[in-house]
């Protein structure tokens, strides 16, 4: 990593982010004074998200977090919290699929926000396309030719070719490294080898940049060879903390029940308080459960208990027959899956959003709530995600963690500053 003892803390970095998501990885670059100039999302849901995540930004800068607060309490509406920011900061969220039919479009918006921002030029282009093509589960069935997910980093190329940031921060599933027997990263390596950029990865654990989850995704670098600039050396910690520094102080839920506006019930532990999971406010909201049947119920105990009592993960085949409600006893064996309290957590992916067998909560006869799994994933208890629980749920799991793109945020800006 290129680094100096003196750093101009006074330099702003603008940055694009594509496939933005809920903002996981965009809120760590925005934590390190770095300037969105604009966001690309296809989700509707995900566009509210970041527009309510830029409105916390926003207020936080000028002393209101007070409106902001009034929000996340239902006192006042969406609309009502909107109306407060500037109008080009609610433009910068663009509800878009990124194809060639859009491209024309993004690009007047970024060169439209960079001129009324007084901005000179992009210097860093972020996001990761959509990686269900990549992992190992979707790449059954996969038409390497001619599914437009597997190509959308031509797409992606086309944007940072337009502008030329000084570096891209490309983030995806580890899988993406061996899709279509490795010629898939070989090709997107080649190609952005061609715009110009020296590109190299690592596949990092989120565990090891504060995240109480067991979690592996691919960093996808490239900077400007006329730079010569070299993969950073990202700072890495071992913490003692378990997923029960996250789950101790919130109230105990039924399948089902929902808490809007709820008050902790213990002190902040150790993590919240190194981690600020519980800044600004003395609440938290979408601690949100969905309802489950009574057979699922009846799993739920059994695993629980094998998984408590005996630390043995039960696979769907050595449940009680009268409990099955499947006939595949064959494969996708480990269907039903506990939270583990004194450890970290599986991998949360975007399944949570269909059913939560995967993420059943440790101590409590349910799956995990919205604001557990955000948790999770790092998202502090500030953090406001628009839509259903569906969609709350599904925005989670496709997320980058902030906590670990804090870190890149943090490393990569030394670099470009100095």
């Amino acid at each position: 990593m290129m680094s100096s003892t003196k750093v101009k803390k006074n330099i702003m970095l603008t940055y694009v982010d594509l496939f933005a998501g809920a903002g996981g990885l965009s809120e760590g670059f925005i934590r390190n004074g770095f300037e969105p100039i604009i966001h690309v999302e296809m989700n509707v849901d995900a566009c509210y998200t970041l527009k309510t995540r830029l409105a916390y930004h926003y207020l936080k800068n000028n002393n209101q977090l007070d409106i902001y607060a009034s929000y996340l309490k239902a006192e006042i509406s969406r609309a009502d919290l909107y109306e407060n920011l500037p109008i080009d900061l609610l433009d910068s969220i663009l509800n878009l699929k990124i194809d060639d039919a859009n491209l024309n479009y993004i690009y007047k918006q970024i060169d439209k926000n960079l001129k009324l921002r007084k901005f000179k030029k992009v210097d860093l282009l972020i996001g990761g396309p959509p990686c269900q093509a990549y992992s190992l589960i979707g790449r059954h069935g996969i038409d390497w030719d001619n599914d437009e997910r597997v190509k959308l980093y031509k797409l992606y190329g086309k944007i940072l070719a337009k502008y030329k940031p000084s570096m891209f921060v490309f983030e995806n599933v580890p899988g993406i490294i061996s899709a279509n027997k490795g010629e898939y990263f070989n090709d997107l390596r080649s190609y952005y080898d061609k715009l110009g950029y020296n590109v190299d990865y690592q596949i990092l654990k989120a565990e090891e940049f504060g995240v109480l989850q067991s979690r592996r995704r691919v960093i996808i670098i490239g900077s400007l060879k006329s730079k010569k600039l070299v993969y950073p050396d990202f700072p890495k910690m071992i913490e003692k903390y378990t997923t029960a520094d996250v789950f101790h102080d919130l109230e105990v839920l039924k399948p089902g029940d929902s808490i809007s506006n709820g008050k902790y019930k213990k002190s902040a532990s150790e993590y919240q308080k190194k981690y600020h999971v519980r800044e600004n406010f003395d609440f938290y909201t979408q601690h949100i459960t969905r309802p489950h049947n009574t057979n699922d119920l009846a799993i739920y105990k059994i695993v629980q208990d094998k998984w408590n009592n005996e630390k043995h993960r039960l696979k769907y085949n050595d449940l009680p027959k009268k409990l099955r409600t499947q006939n595949n006893i064959s494969s996708f064996l480990d269907r039903f899956k506990v939270v583990d309290l004194n450890g970290l957590s599986h991998t949360l992916v975007a399944h949570i959003a269909k059913d939560g067998h995967y993420y059943i909560h440790p101590t409590q006869t349910r799956s995990i709530s919205v604001r557990e799994a955000a948790r999770l994933q790092s998202f502090p208890d500030n953090y406001f995600f628009e839509g259903s629980r569906t969609a709350a749920f599904t925005q989670i799991g496709n997320a980058v963690p902030p906590l670990m793109s804090q870190v890149l945020a943090k490393t990569i800006k030394e670099i470009l500053i100095n």
